[in-house]
């Protein structure tokens, strides 16, 4: 079924409504923009928790844009499916590199974040958005532990709280989704579970081309199947029984992004009681979205874009510990 342009008006495609509404808000700074494409009720998901109703957006928007006056966002990429025919979902991946005065010096810092926002009749929904703040923090110079000492872990509502759906081709957190490319599809979820989820690290070569490229959080590229595997062990070990649930897909085939790109939002849930990389260890549990984009050239991954906020992880580490922040911040 054709999406109705109703879904994207008044731009010439989802992904050109993406962009050019992003930049409206985060460049030109038109912050009251957000009244009119956001509804009244609309949910955001982010690393410290949910945020819901449209001030709430607002009010973050406004206070991150005057940290970062010099903010420029570039769209990386915009992967964006059907829902329906009035809409849409779409993971925006944004690069910035902004300029920053770090101990009397100039710097720049280099970050990503991914957002997957449904929109309906142009209107934004509901939203999962996380950034690389530990990328942020380190070239700043700041320490990640005092930084994350000062955010409150807000936890999660609504569809966050649910169990991840059956059949995620079928139907996402977003709602029912198109059948579009679903070998690419099912090669990437198996990829998950093998790899990720039972540890049978030694498959990834059946799944990934030599030359694979891995860019994650810290903004760190990583290489290679060894490379690649040592990244995914070091992001479990402090949570050895981790399990990672994929909670909603989309595809997107486009010349302008090097081809087929799946988009998977997951989250990963598991107990801190293994390797202390973020201070004692509680026993307690943990929940981290994060959203992966994977490039799939030849019916193989070539690339992986993972984002998600370790500063909030530790946040809410420290929030089960007792030594975390008690005020609630707007997590926008």
């Amino acid at each position: 079924m054709p999406l109705d342009p109703v879904a994207y008006r008044p731009y010439e495609d989802p992904d050109d409504f993406i962009r050019e509404v992003t930049d409206r808000i985060w460049v030109q700074r038109d912050v009251s923009y957000i009244v009119d494409n956001y509804e009244p009720d609309s949910i955001v998901h982010g690393g410290l928790g949910t945020v819901v109703g449209r001030d709430g957006v607002i009010e973050g928007s406004l206070m991150r844009i005057a940290g970062s006056p010099q903010h420029i966002g570039q769209a990386e990429d915009v992967v964006w499916e059907a829902r329906g025919d009035d809409a849409f979902l779409s993971s925006h991946l944004v690069f910035s590199s902004d300029p920053y005065l770090v101990n009397g010096k100039q710097v720049r810092v280099r970050t990503r974040t991914i957002a997957n926002c449904l929109y309906r009749r142009g209107r934004m929904v509901e939203e999962w958005v996380v950034r690389d703040e530990l990328a942020t923090c380190l070239q700043r110079g700041e320490d990640p532990d005092e930084v994350a000492r000062r955010l409150a872990f807000r936890k999660y509502q609504g569809s966050m709280l649910e169990p991840a759906p059956a059949d995620v081709l079928a139907v996402g957190d977003s709602g029912p989704r198109p059948d579009d490319f679903r070998p690419e599809c099912e090669m990437v979820l198996e990829f998950i579970e093998e790899v990720w989820n039972q540890r049978r690290l030694h498959r990834l070569p059946e799944f990934a081309v030599r030359d694979l490229f891995l860019h994650t959080i810290g903004d760190q590229t990583i290489v290679r199947a060894d490379g690649y595997q040592r990244d995914l062990l070091s992001l479990v070990a402090p949570f050895p029984s981790a399990r990672f649930s994929v909670r909603d897909v989309q595809t997107n085939h486009s010349e302008r992004y090097a081809g087929l790109r799946v988009a998977v939002m997951w989250t990963m849930h598991g107990t801190y009681h293994g390797t202390p990389a973020f201070g004692p260890a509680t026993g307690a549990p943990v929940d981290l979205l994060g959203v992966s984009q994977f490039l799939v050239q030849g019916g193989r991954i070539v690339r992986e874009v993972r984002v998600f906020d370790e500063i909030a992880l530790r946040a809410q580490i420290n929030g089960t510990r007792g030594d975390g922040a008690l005020a609630e911040p707007n997590i926008y």
